[in-house]
């Protein structure tokens, strides 16, 4: 996938200086409960005003990341590190005035460089790495060497409390080095998972493409033996015409045949209103009408019942050929599953979610499998034993090009409800393909 410019893996700059903020808030008050515990309740002589005055400074540059945030403007790249290179510098002053690389909390100089490794590149994390060893070897060499326990008269209190302060800094690296792995970790299966859907969908909409090519030829092809298949038919009926039986058969074929020269048109219609990005102004109620009088037409037998909201009804909207291909597609696919299951009923309803057009399709059936709802729209995958595939993955490639989804869900009742949700605004403005 494109590495997008001004973001770094697995989350941008802004989020992860956020992060920092929220962490350095954290950080704050543990200082300020580790003083007040260290100066009254043990009685070590530590230098209380340099500490308080140099977490003052931190707070106060964390008011000033607070309202960075605030801005809208992007993050440049050497703000992250300016900012953990400050957190890093106070920390280690920090420690400089509490017993340098004897204290016990020493080890938390790891959590900038933790911090870096799981969102910056290589170089600034390499500077952060730097500046924290830096650190920790200055310490080694400069600090303050903390007073012994009052009234404690023994020097195993002392130690004991540096072991309980080892415990308490291994405990926070530990949980912070966690939960960060296990933040990268999950980034890392998002967009393995994001890589595999649009290799599939790359491979679906490979498959569309050749048959839209093929089928553009056979549309050629065809309309010279449907067109004589269509004068034949005319003139059966009129050597034939006491035979009623036969007239309504006549009848039904002449119609056929006269759709089927009408989905020829229909497709050649598409194309080039595809290659053009032409869209056709109307509202969500011409559109549901325009798919009934379509799906009436090439399955008569379907008891189909139409219900749209009066609201969004009314609302106009710029609509290209393949969207009603696809609402057509479902109520296809509906029409068969019900009758499958000796039920013609097929319901669709149109209504308005917020900014979003809901379109619903439920059949009558025995229903979808699981495994078969998950997968449906992203291949050529069908389970009737005529059926070609290729209903749900155009339906659904057409949602997916104007930024909408397409969902499985078993009804109420029995049988299978197509949920196919469409933002508004793109609905506004269409696609265009160039």
């Amino acid at each position: 996938m494109p590495h997008q410019a001004g973001r770094s893996w697995p989350h941008g700059r802004r989020q992860l200086v956020a992060t920092l903020a929220w962490l350095r808030l954290c950080a704050i008050g543990g200082q300020l409960v580790t003083i007040a515990f260290v100066a009254q309740v043990l009685g070590l002589a530590i230098p209380v005003t340099r500490l308080l005055a140099a977490i003052a400074v931190l707070a106060l540059f964390n008011l000033l990341v607070l309202w960075r945030l605030r801005q809208k403007s992007a993050m440049a790249g050497w703000e992250p590190v300016v900012h953990i290179a400050i957190d890093t510098l106070v920390l280690g002053y920090l420690l400089y005035l509490t017993g340098g690389a004897s204290n016990p909390f020493v080890s938390l100089l790891v959590m900038p460089i933790t911090l870096a490794a799981t969102a910056l590149p290589l170089r600034s994390v390499a500077i952060v790495a730097t500046l924290a060893v830096a650190t920790y070897l200055l310490l080694m060499r400069f600090s303050v060497v903390l007073p012994e326990v009052s009234d404690a008269g023994s020097s195993g209190l002392f130690f004991n409390l540096h072991l309980t302060g080892m415990a308490i800094s291994f405990a926070i690296t530990a949980g912070m080095l966690g939960f960060f792995i296990a933040r990268l970790a999950r980034a890392l299966r998002a967009q393995q998972a994001e890589v595999e859907h649009e290799r599939v969908r790359a491979l679906r909409d490979e498959g569309i493409l050749a048959i839209a090519t093929q089928a553009a030829s056979t549309a050629h092809e065809l309309n010279t033996p449907l067109s004589t298949i269509r004068t034949l038919l005319a003139e059966l009926a009129r050597e034939n015409s006491t035979s009623a039986t036969l007239q309504a058969d006549f009848k039904l074929l002449i119609g056929q045949a006269d759709r089927c020269r009408d989905i020829l048109r229909e497709l050649v219609k598409v194309g080039s209103n595809q290659l053009a990005g032409i869209a056709e102004w109307i509202s969500v109620a011409e559109l549901c009408a325009a798919t009934r009088d379509s799906f009436s037409l090439l399955r008569p037998e379907a008891e189909a019942s139409f219900t749209i909201d009066e609201e969004v009804g009314a609302r106009r909207i710029a609509v290209v050929p393949a969207l009603q291909h696809a609402i057509v597609n479902l109520l296809n696919n509906a029409a068969d599953a019900s009758l499958a299951n000796g039920d013609a009923r097929v319901e669709m309803t149109a209504r308005a979610d917020g900014d979003i057009l809901e379109i619903q399709v439920r059949d009558h059936g025995r229903g979808m499998r699981a495994a078969s709802a998950a997968a449906s729209g992203f291949g050529f995958q069908t389970t009737k034993h005529d059926g070609l595939g290729l209903g749900l993955a155009l339906a659904n490639a057409t949602a997916e090009r104007f930024g909408g989804t397409l969902n499985a869900v078993a009804a109420a009742g029995g049988g299978t409800r197509q949920c196919l949700r469409l933002p508004l605004p793109r609905l506004d403005n269409p696609p265009h393909e160039h």
